[in-house]
């Protein structure tokens, strides 16, 4: 009875948490690099007085290398993860098998940290004992603090980074792809980018509860700055 009472409760409250961590921050990564760089790399060839054509093929080749580069750091990232997570998985199996009540005594340790009591803890303890895989679950969860990985994990955040990378490298490319001249094509470059980093910022904030207008002016600062690093050390190459 009580457990159809908790599942009728359950069934009618419905939560609405934000369960896309994972995929936001491989967004944010390839996207906020893939503005940045090519945007630095432009405009820093603007600088050194280079053709839109030069200028375009140029970026279109870092675009390319950047989103392969930047999706195998995500796959080896995700990959590394989900090798520890086994690791650590194989290790505390054995030591269920060959410490049992060592391994007993800090789940009681875990739930007396939540202000539980012995004679309360103790029953949780031994339900444990006779569910070997509740168990390990319990102890990769909140004494390792792991989460099973999902299998996909690697292939999906590398794709997703690429992919992100891409499609942010791409805007501050598009001014040269229709001006000749790259000192005016620099400028459309600098509008569009910024804009582009304001909106992307806003919604970074937005997705990972931050202020999203100082998310948005913080992210278009940094873009700023590294276009104009770029641009004022090709300048100082230059002549």
């Amino acid at each position: 009875m009580a457990q159809e009472l908790n599942t009728s409760l359950l069934n009618q409250h419905k939560e609405k948490h934000f369960t896309a961590g994972e995929i936001v921050r491989d967004i944010i990564i390839g996207v906020s690099d893939g503005l940045t760089v090519p945007f630095a790399l432009a405009a820093g060839l603007s600088g050194a007085n280079a053709s839109s054509a030069i200028i375009l093929t140029a970026g279109i080749a870092e675009v390319a290398a950047g989103a392969i580069s930047m999706g195998l750091g995500g796959y080896l990232a995700a990959k590394s993860e989900a090798d520890h997570y086994i690791r650590e998985l194989k290790r505390e199996q054995e030591e269920i098998v060959a410490v049992p009540d060592t391994e007993a005594a800090e789940v009681a340790e875990i739930l007396s940290e939540y202000g539980i009591q012995p004679h309360e803890y103790t029953p949780v303890v031994n339900a444990l004992r006779k569910n070997p895989q509740a168990w390990l679950d319990f102890m990769m969860k909140f004494e390792l603090g792991l989460e099973k990985p999902n299998p996909k994990r690697a292939l999906h955040s590398a794709l997703t980074i690429a992919i992100a990378y891409i499609v942010g490298g791409i805007v501050p490319l598009i001014p040269y792809m229709f001006i000749p001249t790259a000192r005016r094509a620099v400028l459309a470059s600098v509008v569009v980018t910024l804009i582009a980093l304001l909106i992307f910022g806003y919604a970074k904030g937005h997705f990972t509860g931050s202020k999203p207008i100082r998310s948005a002016l913080q992210t278009a600062f940094i873009g700023a700055i590294a276009s104009a690093a770029a641009f004022g050390m090709a300048k100082v190459v230059q002549g």
